[in-house]
């Protein structure tokens, strides 16, 4: 497992009974976690430090519960990274930090090839990997259903200070930009993508992992450029496993231009604790020279 143990101002104070008490720079979360099944805390008095906890309803849904005031909008760093934290409805707060692990990979990656790098990133969300890539020096397309998303992508990429970095962002369909960038003949040398399990498009289009993930890696092949650097496949589809990643990207990045492939695990860390919680999964495909 690949766990994000860099953070400075993210932290997992404790985990028991389906919640992780998380630290977002001053403010104090417990959110619910479904691989959370033990029902020990093991720093009890910590939850006493709880600001707002997310309940999740039995009919659907939840509602925050605010112990004390806090900011509708704050910014925690990564590195040289800057993001702005909101909670919001279904338990999220903009930005998954286990996601770190990844942002380093594919910064490193970008660092060490020494050329000019364009970036395709679908189901972008908020923008972490955005962000991350257009620090190291790349240029990237940032594409998701959600103008919400798009609009606090842009947030994101602006409190990092590099709003005037090669970057455009598309408010579509991931499979009908992806069709329209093949038409348009444009290439890229790395692609990142991280499906939700179920979703709809802009016009309502269905989305389903297990239905859709293959034929999609095998579209982008079409825009995958002659001498790519990296193929990243992120996902918190409950049941898949990092191996069926690993297999796609071996059955079509592979089979274009042959380079090493990887699965595994993301996960953080909890303070002052051997314990680290499980939160998805990723398949990797990367260039060798």
């Amino acid at each position: 497992m690949d766990v994000a143990d860099k953070w400075e101002e993210y932290k997992i104070l404790d985990m028991a009974g389906g919640q992780k008490l998380e630290k977002w720079g001053k403010v104090v979360l417990s959110r619910p976690d479904p691989q959370i099944i033990w029902k020990e805390k093991t720093f009890p008095a910590k939850w006493k430090e709880t600001n707002a906890t997310y309940h999740r309803s039995k009919t659907g849904g939840g509602a925050w519960e605010y112990k004390n005031k806090i900011p509708n909008q704050w910014q925690i760093k990564y590195r040289e990274l800057t993001f702005n934290i909101k909670p919001m409805g279904f338990k999220h707060t903009g930005l998954f930090p286990e996601q770190a692990v990844n942002w380093d990979w594919m910064m490193n990656k970008i660092k060490k090839s020494n050329r000019e790098i364009k970036v395709l990133n679908l189901f972008a969300y908020t923008g972490g990997a955005t962000v991350a890539c257009l620090s190291a020096g790349a240029s990237c397309t940032h594409v998701d259903s959600s103008k919400g998303m798009v609009t606090w992508a842009k947030e994101n990429v602006s409190s990092s200070g590099l709003e005037n970095k090669p970057v455009r962002y598309i408010v579509d369909d991931v499979i009908k930009f992806v069709n329209r960038e093949i038409r348009r003949g444009n290439k890229y040398d790395a692609i990142i993508m991280d499906p939700p399990s179920y979703g709809r498009g802009t016009n309502g289009e269905v989305w389903q992992f297990e239905n859709n993930i293959y034929d999609l890696v095998e579209l982008c092949m079409q825009v995958l450029s002659d001498d790519p650097l990296f193929f990243l496949i992120n996902s918190y589809t409950t049941g898949i496993s990092s191996k069926v990643l690993e297999n796609i990207l071996n059955l079509t990045v592979n089979k274009h231009t042959v380079g090493k492939v990887t699965s595994g695990e993301v996960g953080l860390p909890m303070e002052e604790s051997k314990l680290v919680l499980p939160c998805g999964i990723y398949g990797r495909w990367e260039c060798c020279k």
